[in-house]
């Protein structure tokens, strides 16, 4: 280090992440799985009060059954049902990624980058599958 001149050391680099230098940095596949799990996690543990409140109106009697029928006939309670349910499959999917990575199967960065995709590739259509048949197209 004392014979190193000061040109010679590699300096670290400022980046100022403006809007435009933004868009040069790609976050990987992996990257936005992970972030999507975090999202989805947090989503389920908020939202779980509201979904312990409807499962209990479900049960209680025929009248609160029926009123909870039409309340989840409405659009934007469709839409945030389905926010819901992606969030459990995305989950459920991504967990089940992690699991295998925790055993190191698939720790390389290709395969690592295979995985994140097949989570993606899988979770969002479930999602969608699951959505058009809560809407009653299928």
């Amino acid at each position: 280090m004392a014979n190193e001149t000061a040109s010679a050391r590699v300096r670290p680099q400022f980046r100022n992440l403006g809007l435009a230098q933004i868009r040069t940095y790609r976050l990987p596949p992996a990257g936005i799985v992970s972030i999507l799990h975090r999202v989805s996690g947090v989503l389920l543990f908020l939202a779980l009060p509201l979904l312990l409140w409807l499962f209990e109106l479900s049960l209680k009697t025929e009248s609160t059954y029926e009123r909870l029928r039409t309340t989840a006939g409405n659009v934007v309670v469709k839409l945030m049902l389905l926010a819901l349910i992606w969030a459990i499959l995305h989950h459920f999917v991504a967990g089940i990624r992690y699991l295998v990575l925790d055993l190191h199967i698939g720790i390389a960065k290709e395969p690592a980058r295979k995985s994140a995709l097949l989570v993606l590739a899988v979770s969002l259509p479930l999602a969608l599958l699951v959505g058009l048949r809560m809407f009653g197209v299928l």
